[in-house]
C-alpha cells in the first residue's frame, strides 16, 4: 500500500481520525482532515495535516478517503467520493493493510456482536498474555487498532463494531466470532438484516469461524459468511458435541482443539473462574477461549487468563450491599438484549431501567425475566414504553416512576428501589437503553448509581441500620 505522496482525506477528527491522521502523515501522505465540529478539528492542529471544516466533497486530487466509523455511507462527502471513484475505507481496513506490510504481520483475533464484545476481548487478551503472547486488546475498546499495529504488537484481540466492519473490505482474521445480534443501530444501517450482515462480514475471509450454537443469528451468520475451507468451531453453555466448546458440570471443556474430538475432551477452566457471573458471561468466556485456542493457547493459560481478567467498569459490578440487598451496576447494558443477560444472572431482582430505547422493543425482555422481577423503577425519556411492556407482561410487578423533573433522578431511583427490595434481593441497574437523555454517557450514569448506593449505605448506617 503506497502512501508516501498520496493525497488522503480523513473524514472525522475523533479518536480514529486522530489515529489515522498521525499514521498517514508519518508515512508521508498528503493528509487533509475534515469534521463538522470545528473545536474537535482544531484539536488536531500540529499533526501535519491540513484542517478543513465541514467538507461536502473531497478536495481535488484526493486518491483515498479514510472515514471514521460513525459516518454513514449516505453522508454527502462519502457519496461524493464514491461517485468520483475514490476508494473509501475505515481506520480498521487501513490498519489491516499496513500490518500486512510487516515482515511478520500481526495475528488478528476478532470479536463482534451486539453485546459482550468488550468483556470477551478483555478475557481473550488476558488468556493470550497468560500464554506469553505479546497481545493487546484494541479496536472499539478505546485503543485504536491502527495504533496497536503501529506499536508492533504480535497478536491483536480486536473488538469491531458494525460501523467498523462496514468500512473493512479485505480484513482476513486468524479467527472471528459474532457473539449475538439484537436490535441496535438500526437507524444507521436501515434495518436488522443490514445490521446483521455488517456483523457477518467479519467471517468472510476468516481462517477459523466461531459461533454460538444457542444464538440463532450467530449460527446463521457463520453459515452464510464462512468461506470455503474455513474451520468451524461452535460453543454452547451446555454439554459440547465434537468440534465444540461447552460446559460439563462446573467445567469449561474443549472438544474442538483436541486430538480426538469424538472421544477426547480437555478441561479449560471452572465456572468459578468466570467473572462477572451469569450465563451470558460464561458464553463470552467460551468465545474467548475458542479464539485463544485457534492461536494455540494451552488450556492452563485459558484458566489463568480468566482468573486474572478484571471486568470493565459499569459491567455487572457490585456497587454495595445495604440491609441485605445487593446493588449491581450494569449501566453498560444499553439495549434490551444486554439487559436480559444481566437480569437473568440474578434471582430476585428490583430492576432500574430507562433512557433512550432508540426504537427497540422491550416486550421480549420483560416476558423472559418476569419470574425474577420483584419490582421496577423507571426513569428517562422512554420510561412509559417500558412501563407499558411491564403492564402487558408483568401486571403484578410493582412499578415506580421517577419524576422527570427530579434534581437527582438516580438518587430517587435507588431510594425507590430500596423501598421495593427485601433482604436477599438484588437491585440491578440494567437500563436497556442509552443514557444521553439524562447523563453524559453510560459511565456517568453508572457513577451516579454507585454514588447513590454509597449515600444510601451511609444514611442507613447513620440510622443504626
Amino acid at each position: 500500500m503506497k502512501l508516501a505522496g498520496t493525497k488522503v482525506l480523513v473524514a472525522g477528527a475523533g479518536v480514529t481520525g486522530r489515529s489515522a491522521s498521525q499514521a498517514l502523515t508519518e508515512l508521508g501522505a498528503d493528509v487533509t482532515v475534515t469534521d463538522g465540529n470545528a473545536q474537535r478539528l482544531a484539536e488536531l492542529d500540529g499533526l501535519g495535516a491540513a484542517l478543513e471544516p465541514g467538507l461536502d466533497a473531497p478536495p481535488e486530487g484526493t486518491e483515498l478517503v479514510v472515514t471514521s466509523p460513525g459516518w454513514r455511507p449516505t453522508a454527502p462527502l462519502l457519496v461524493a467520493a464514491a461517485e468520483a471513484g475514490i476508494e473509501v475505507i475505515g481506520d480498521v481496513e487501513l490498519a489491516w493493510r499496513l500490518g500486512q506490510q510487516r515482515e511478520r504481520p500481526p495475528v488478528w483475533l476478532v470479536v463482534t456482536g451486539t453485546n459482550g464484545k468488550t468483556t470477551t476481548v478483555g478475557m481473550l487478551e488476558s488468556m493470550l498474555r497468560a500464554a506469553g503472547a505479546d497481545a493487546v486488546a484494541c479496536g472499539n475498546v478505546g485503543f485504536a487498532v491502527l495504533d496497536a499495529v503501529r506499536a508492533g504488537h504480535d497478536v491483536l484481540a480486536v473488538e469491531l463494531s458494525s460501523f467498523q466492519l462496514h468500512w473493512s473490505s479485505t480484513l482476513a482474521p486468524r479467527a472471528s466470532v459474532v457473539l449475538n445480534v439484537a436490535e441496535d443501530h438500526l437507524d444507521w444501517h436501515g434495518g436488522l438484516d443490514a445490521y446483521a450482515a455488517a456483523k457477518g462480514t467479519v467471517h468472510a475471509r476468516s481462517a477459523t469461524v466461531v459461533h454460538n450454537v444457542g444464538e440463532a443469528w450467530s449460527q446463521r451468520l457463520a453459515d452464510e459468511y464462512a468461506p470455503e475451507g474455513a474451520r468451524r468451531i461452535g460453543f454452547r453453555i451446555d454439554t459440547p458435541r465434537p468440534g465444540e466448546l461447552g460446559i460439563v458440570e462446573d467445567l469449561l471443556v474443549d472438544r474442538a482443539y483436541v486430538g480426538d474430538p469424538v472421544q477426547g475432551a480437555e478441561e479449560l477452566a471452572t465456572l468459578a473462574d468466570v467473572r462477572p457471573i451469569g450465563p451470558h458471561n460464561v458464553a463470552n468466556a467460551l468465545a474467548a477461549a475458542a479464539l485463544a485456542r485457534a492461536h494455540g493457547v494451552p488450556s492452563a493459560a485459558v484458566a489463568q487468563g480468566l482468573r486474572a481478567f478484571t471486568p470493565g467498569a459499569h459491567r455487572a459490578v457490585v456497587a454495595g450491599e445495604v440491609d441485605g440487598v445487593r446493588y449491581v451496576n450494569d449501566s453498560k447494558a444499553t439495549n434490551p438484549h444486554a439487559a436480559t443477560g444481566s437480569l437473568l444472572a440474578q434471582d430476585g431482582v428490583v430492576w432500574i431501567a430507562g433512557g433512550q430505547l432508540k426504537g427497540a422493543s422491550v416486550d421480549e425482555l420483560v416476558d423472559v425475566v418476569v419470574a425474577r422481577l420483584r419490582g421496577a423503577v423507571l426513569l428517562g425519556v422512554d420510561a412509559d414504553v417500558i412501563g407499558a411492556a411491564l403492564a402487558r407482561h408483568a401486571p403484578d410487578v410493582p412499578v415506580t416512576r421517577v419524576d422527570p423533573g427530579d434534581h437527582e433522578p438516580m438518587t430517587s431511583a435507588v431510594n425507590a428501589a430500596h423501598a421495593l427490595a427485601k433482604a436477599g434481593d438484588t437491585v440491578v441497574l440494567a437500563p436497556a437503553a442509552a443514557s444521553l437523555d439524562m447523563f453524559r454517557d453510560y459511565a456517568a450514569r453508572g457513577e451516579a448509581f454507585t454514588a447513590a448506593v454509597d449515600a444510601l449505605r451511609r444514611e442507613r448506617l447513620g440510622d443504626g441500620g
